[in-house]
């Protein structure tokens, strides 16, 4: 199996111990620097992200790839900047 390399990774924002809403605030300040398509992964702790970080890719026309847990109670949203 080939990994991907680091350079091919998106970049992460880590927002865990951030509450609403901080680590939608934090994503789309990230997401202002990204060209549209590019990818960007957020890792917040904060149980409302469950719910504010697919609301704000919708109203915002992001594309919300996946979301996984990553342990200690984090959650990992991969979302794609929208054009």
């Amino acid at each position: 199996m080939r990994r991907a390399s680091p350079a091919a990774m998106p970049p992460e924002i880590d927002a865990r111990n951030l509450i609403c809403p901080l680590p939608v605030l934090r994503l789309r300040k990230a997401l202002g620097g990204l060209e549209p398509g590019g990818c960007i992964v957020l890792v917040a702790t904060d149980p409302m992200a469950r719910i504010d970080v697919p609301h704000f890719c919708a109203e915002q026309g992001h594309a919300l790839i996946s979301v996984e847990e990553r342990g200690g109670g984090a959650l990992g949203f991969v979302i794609r900047k929208g054009g």
